[in-house]
């Protein structure tokens, strides 16, 4: 798993995340913001943010190399406050397709990786 620490509020780490999946030229699919749904509650939390990213076409290829694969997808992005401060996190497409034992899957990761190194990349790290 690829984690960092970030001198971002989280808010502007999710701003430079979001920005970053559109230049990768994947897609956001659902920003699931934890904190803010915890606070309809009443409760306060520290930063709990999830992205999840992907695309059609990558969609399709995982359909046609492991159909049961699409559990894995979309892929994420977690961004969230800890003790040491704004982190981000991601599993890396190829140790999330690892477990499929499929070679067509392992060629898409390898595709991706890069990808999401560069989108957590354009978070700077503390």
């Amino acid at each position: 798993m690829l984690v960092k620490t970030t001198p971002l509020a989280a808010d502007a780490a999710v701003e430079t995340l979001k920005a970053a999946i559109e230049s990768q030229g994947l897609r956001l699919v659902s920003h699931i913001n934890g904190q803010a749904n915890a606070a309809k509650l009443g409760i306060t939390v520290p930063a709990d943010q999830i992205l999840e990213l992907f695309r059609p076409d990558y969609a399709v290829r995982v359909w046609k190399a492991c159909k049961p694969a699409g559990i894995d997808i979309p892929l994420r992005i977690y961004v969230y406050e800890d003790e040491r401060g704004v982190r981000v996190a991601c599993r890396m497409p190829t140790e999330v397709f690892s477990p499929w034992n499929e070679p067509a899957l392992s060629a898409i990761g390898l595709e991706l990786d890069p990808m999401f190194r560069a989108i957590v990349d354009s978070v700077p790290e503390s």
